[in-house]
């Protein structure tokens, strides 16, 4: 129960909570090269606390996407943001031997915010024996949404197209992924040559998860146009929905920041559709008695002007 004798899933209705924060928390990670640099923030007040690890995007770090992070965390999330190793904040160059297999860094990276659990909760003052690790959800945008789909269940396919290992967790209960990559076959020459790892097999994707795709998001990588980033949503099986936001382009409106450069179509009412939704849908989906995500989906289906239009399966 909360300060305010309220549980979590009734908390998506009350007034967002106080945030705190705290960076760089740093786990050991000796086979990695550089420790891992993580973003911890969480609300003030309140227990028993839903986790979300979210992925940021190529060159991205811990210190980005606070529209996503600090609205999650108001609503009572605990949002763990590490520093992947492709981050422009760490400089690493092209040639360093670790390039070829950041992709897999990267996912080992979110398991060790996993495994690093009670040192993160003990780097918050009064943030210790305040998390919930029965109800864990992961969250990334563009190559991060790959990252955190290989935690659901997505698997890579080899040069032969067969699925490599199962990189899927457990303690993964839902996932949100945004502007992820879809199937390989359609990938530029250059993709193809040197992306050797985004071909993503959805087959084993079992985990429930929120896709959310933007109907003008062209990717450079791909030779499809803006349904390439529907792929996650109609080649999984199992509890997914798809938010198809309009005219949002790769950044869906600003989640990695406000007036930032990769912004190519800020929206800050779209913004907040996405903040709104994923709460909603991450919420519910950690919860099952909660009924946010369906009022939710209620409330857009219903909207005389609608941002964008959602569907489940």
């Amino acid at each position: 129960m909360s300060d305010s004798n309220t549980t979590n899933a009734q908390r998506t209705a009350l007034a967002p909570t106080p945030v705190i924060s705290a960076k760089p928390v740093v786990l050991s990670a000796p086979d990695r090269g550089e420790d891992l640099q993580v973003r911890v923030s969480a609300p003030a007040t309140g227990s028993d606390l839903p986790v979300i690890v979210f992925s940021h995007g190529f060159g991205w770090s811990m210190n980005g996407y606070a529209p996503l992070a600090d609205f999650w965390a108001a609503q009572g999330f605990v949002v763990l943001q590490p520093t992947h190793l492709d981050s422009r904040a760490l400089g690493i160059p092209a040639e360093d031997p670790r390039t070829p297999q950041i992709w897999r860094f990267r996912i080992d990276d979110l398991k060790r915010v996993l495994d690093g659990l009670d040192t993160l909760e003990a780097s918050v003052p009064g943030l210790a024996g305040r998390l919930d690790r029965e109800r864990i959800a992961v969250a990334g945008h563009s190559w991060g949404a790959q990252t955190a789909g290989t935690l659901l269940g997505a698997r890579v396919l080899d040069s032969d197209a067969v699925p490599g290992e199962d990189m899927s967790d457990p303690r993964v209960k839902a996932g949100v992924l945004l502007a992820a990559a879809g199937l390989g076959d359609d990938l530029t020459p250059f993709a193809a040559e040197h992306l050797p790892f985004m071909k993503p097999s959805f087959a084993t994707m079992t985990t429930p998860a929120l896709v959310v795709a933007g109907d003008s998001d062209r990717s450079h990588l791909s030779t499809r146009g803006p349904d390439w980033f529907t792929d996650p949503y109609t080649y999984s099986p199992g509890d997914k929905s798809l938010l198809t936001l309009f005219g949002a382009e790769h950044s869906l409106g600003g989640i990695p920041g406000y007036e930032v450069a990769e912004t190519t179509d800020e929206s800050p009412a779209r913004v907040a559709l996405i903040q709104r939704l994923t709460a909603a849908f991450l919420r519910s989906a950690l919860y099952p008695e909660d009924t946010g995500w369906k009022a939710a989906a209620t409330a857009l289906e219903e909207d005389p002007d609608p941002l964008g239009k959602l569907q489940s399966k």
